[in-house]
């Protein structure tokens, strides 16, 4: 009788363990909130204060506090390939086809968003504020312009994806 009950307990608390790990393994943190037009909005916005941030600071003169701006950027361009997903056109998105079909453009275009966003942190965090300033006023035009068009003002870029070229 005594070993019928260790073996019970044994098989329940195995099951438990089973369970336990399965649903370990199985889950997976979600990042975002599951809509990706409404993500990739976000993250773009966040770039967009990121990048109008940036240019107070050059104004002031504070060099080195740009480098927590830039790193956010950077940081962010690896996501935006992963908030396009095939299929994601919707009226709450003003995302254009041709991102999909140049997919590989549209990739490029984030990776050097990335690299570009990296170079400007390392000159600011570098003190450098020529190095700095050379990197930063044409950043807009040579990472977010690939992609948007720039507004009527020239300093800002709207939601609307351009034909990448």
């Amino acid at each position: 009788m005594r070993v019928g009950r260790v073996i019970c307990r044994s098989a329940v608390t195995l099951g438990v363990l089973t369970a336990t790990i399965i649903g370990l393994v199985d889950a997976q943190p979600q990042i975002g909130t599951g809509d990706v037009v409404a993500d990739r909005q976000r993250l773009m916005k966040l770039n967009g204060a990121s990048l109008g941030d940036i240019n107070a600071k050059l104004k002031a003169g504070q060099i080195e506090a740009i480098a927590v701006n830039a790193e956010t950027i950077a940081l962010n361009a690896r996501h935006i390939p992963t908030l396009f997903p095939p299929g994601s056109l919707s009226d709450k998105s003003k995302a254009q086809p041709a991102i999909w079909e140049k997919w590989a453009d549209f990739q490029a275009n984030a990776r050097n968003l990335e690299a570009q966003a990296e170079k400007l942190r390392d000159a600011a965090r570098s003190k450098d504020a020529a190095a700095t300033e050379a990197l930063a006023i044409d950043f807009g035009k040579q990472t977010c312009g690939k992609c948007h068009t720039p507004q009527a003002d020239g300093k800002t870029f709207g939601p609307l994806f351009r034909s990448l070229m």
